[in-house]
């Protein structure tokens, strides 16, 4: 039987003395105070750079499907050139190289830096979901705008992009939950988040059980939260028929 030990989260990070109301007080810090501080900065990590990489792949799919072949060709050339390297090689990369070749980055918080690669290299995936919606529409409804006197771009955002958005809710979920577990990463950087909290708590106070518990359960809950989320959306923004008409 495992010897458990939650009150481990009402010591202080100093003393290692158990603080009798747990959160910190007297400007103890606990490592209660300390994990909650850490899932704050993991979901703002999260939620910041799924923000970059909503804009930057719908972007980009938008490109991929245009008749522009110039735009085709820089919209698969961004995808294919951050979804084929692993994300921690950006996040050293964006850390340690970009900042030597552009001067202005070398004061940019490690924070943002993490943001940026994060978001990015979702982006590609999230280019791949936009570019699928949107070519899963019957070519007739591009066409129909068009005929209305649409430009392209009003065709794009008028016509083509709602109905694509509504398909790609289902693949845009995942990829937002697995944004929150990827994040993970910047403990590399040294992010003062969920996983680098994990990290040196164990090592501090040698209760790696209900530690790693504790920061898998923020984990879930997390993720399980986007996905409630986002199947609120997609419950209320669902057009009857909208996929199968999309597969003809």
């Amino acid at each position: 039987m495992a010897d458990w030990d939650w009150q481990v989260f009402c010591k202080d990070t100093i003393e290692g003395e158990v603080i009798p109301r747990c959160f910190g007080g007297g400007g103890d810090i606990t490592y209660l105070d300390w994990m909650l501080s850490a899932w704050g900065w993991t979901l703002s990590v999260s939620l910041l750079s799924l923000a970059v990489a909503i804009v930057f792949g719908s972007l980009m799919g938008i490109l991929r499907t245009t008749p522009n072949r110039g735009l085709v060709f820089l919209g698969n050339a961004w995808t294919e050139l951050f979804r084929n390297i692993p994300l921690l090689v950006q996040i050293v990369l964006w850390y340690h190289v970009v900042p030597a070749f552009i001067p202005a980055l070398r004061g940019v918080p490690s924070f943002l830096l993490v943001v940026a690669a994060l978001g990015l290299f979702t982006s590609a995936r999230i280019s791949e979901q936009v570019r699928a919606g949107i070519q899963s529409l019957p070519r007739g409804q591009r066409m129909a705008g068009l005929a209305m006197g649409f430009t392209l771009p009003q065709t794009y955002r008028f016509i083509l992009l709602p109905m694509a958005f509504r398909i790609i809710i289902p693949p845009l979920t995942s990829e937002s939950m697995n944004i929150v577990k990827n994040s993970s990463v910047a403990f590399a950087v040294s992010i003062a988040e969920l996983t680098l909290f994990a990290m040196q708590a164990q090592e501090e106070t040698a209760r790696g059980i209900e530690i790693y518990l504790a920061v898998t359960g923020l984990y879930f809950i997390s993720a399980f939260a986007i996905n409630r989320i986002m199947h609120f959306i997609e419950g209320r923004v669902s057009v009857p028929g909208l996929i199968a008409a999309g597969g003809k």
